[in-house]
């Protein structure tokens, strides 16, 4: 009888565990599956269920013949067509991760409006008369639509198809590869900066010549440049060249840095290259062609790593392999004239590194907001609010509307948030630790911003 009573006990309580580890269970999985923003739901719609685990062995069959035999025979025939129709069958929204990829390199024509139709199928909207790529990962990205198993080889397989050179770049790590997206350039695998070889690309300038202040008479009071200071010596990168090459290797006050300009973003940024754990040699940066949330993605031409080009970290490769963190030095956005009339010893990098040409990007092509997918962007600011970026000694990111902050800072305000102070310099703002050390800060749209650091805080709150 007491081993009866013991067997009861010991089902009651193997019952009462397993009930606590499916609760527990239940409680992980609504956290993974948490509800939409109401802003995403607002402007998205509710988004489609997703099903889990692996393709069947047909809808498998139907990827290959879509998503892989199409671009290495570089063909388009029946058996695609009847392959697509399957996929749009089957209720699985995570193939239009693929549908996407394919579309961007097929922008216009009966094939894409066709590949969009069967995206729109499988998320449950409204085929788009106009952009189908761009709104369908909208969708994607906003919803955060899982990949579909085995995406990287896929994936790999139709941006390689089109565009050679790529192939070590498309690597395991610590990226979301579903975010990154074409470009419209070629990657930049020049081993160093020679601007007299064509290479259909954004080319980096390395060790760029440079001349004094009072020589840069090419360049008007009026022109926006990014204003650097590194150990007492003074550089302006003007805006006109940055928009041509975005990304500058160069070496200040006895640093080498590295300088990537995002035209989508805004953001200008200046990385330490140097300095480094041992046994990893200077990073030389340069441009993919590969954007990931209208942000560029930027690479070690060296070693293939990739870098989170907004937080300066290698995310693939063998420099993330080895954790690399770049450090950062602050950026100035400000005029020239205001920049050197503050830094008169200031040299500035000279009119030729822009190639004869004279791009306004800002004010032009990205005046509107932003021409490539972001998906969610974060409802506190406007897209394209400029904010000053920042990091503080707890690690917590911290935002600060520069309209805003630049008219209290000329009223004499005191702008600060834990550590973090705001300053002016030379027109500009960055920010200082509360002993006045520099922080490495930048200017950039918030969209960019309060994606890379989605839980940021923003003065004024």
């Amino acid at each position: 009888m007491a081993s009866a009573i013991s067997s009861k006990s010991h089902i009651l309580l193997f019952a009462s565990l397993v009930t606590l580890s499916l609760v527990c269970v239940s409680a992980l999985r609504a956290q993974e599956t948490a509800p939409l923003p109401d802003h995403v739901i607002e402007k998205f719609g509710k988004p489609p269920a997703v099903p889990e685990g692996p393709l069947s062995k047909e809808l498998q069959s139907a990827v290959e013949a879509v998503f892989i035999d199409s671009v290495t025979q570089s063909s388009w025939e029946e058996d695609q067509m009847i392959a697509l129709d399957k996929i749009a069958e089957s209720k699985d929204p995570r193939i239009v991760w693929l549908i996407s990829d394919l579309m961007r390199f097929i922008p216009r024509g009966e094939l894409n409006a066709i590949l969009a139709g069967a995206a729109s199928k499988l998320l449950n909207i409204e085929s788009p008369n106009v952009n189908h790529w761009g709104v369908v990962t909208d969708h994607l990205i906003a919803w955060d639509i899982p990949a579909p198993p085995d995406y990287l080889r896929a994936k790999r397989t139709i941006f390689t198809g089109f565009v050679p050179g790529w192939d070590k770049i498309f690597a395991e790590g610590d990226i979301d590869w579903r975010h990154v997206s074409w470009g419209g350039v070629l990657i930049d695998g020049r081993k160093y900066d020679t601007t007299d070889e064509p290479c259909n690309c954004i080319p980096a300038a390395d060790n760029p010549d440079v001349s004094s202040a009072e020589d840069a008479t090419w360049l008007k009071d009026e022109d926006i440049v990014f204003g650097i200071a590194v150990n007492g010596e003074y550089r302006a990168y003007p805006r006109r060249i940055m928009e041509v090459r975005e990304m500058v290797n160069d070496t200040l006050g006895g640093r080498h840095l590295g300088i990537p300009y995002c035209t989508l973003c805004g953001a200008a940024q200046a990385y330490f290259t140097d300095q480094l754990p041992e046994g990893i040699e200077r990073p030389i940066l340069r441009t993919s062609g590969l954007l990931i949330r209208s942000n560029k993605v930027m690479f070690d031409v060296n070693t293939y790593s990739v870098f989170d080009t907004f937080l300066g970290k290698a995310v693939t490769g063998p420099l993330a392999e080895k954790k690399l963190q770049l450090k950062q030095a602050s950026v100035v956005t400000t005029d020239w004239g205001t920049w050197k009339k503050a830094h008169p010893e200031t040299t500035v990098l000279v009119e030729a590194l822009a190639l004869g040409r004279d791009f306004d990007f800002r004010n032009n092509r990205d005046a509107d907001g932003p021409i490539f997918p972001v998906g969610d962007v974060d409802p506190r600011l406007p897209v394209h609010e400029d904010i000053i970026g920042v990091i503080t000694a707890s690690g917590k990111p911290v935002a600060f509307q520069r309209s805003k902050a630049f008219v209290a800072l000329k009223k004499g305000d005191v702008i600060a948030y834990e550590n973090v102070r705001l300053v002016l310099d030379a027109g500009g703002i960055r920010a200082v630790d509360a002993d006045g050390s520099d922080l490495g800060s930048h200017q950039a749209f918030w969209f960019a911003w309060s994606q890379f650091h989605p839980h940021t805080a923003l003065w004024p709150g």
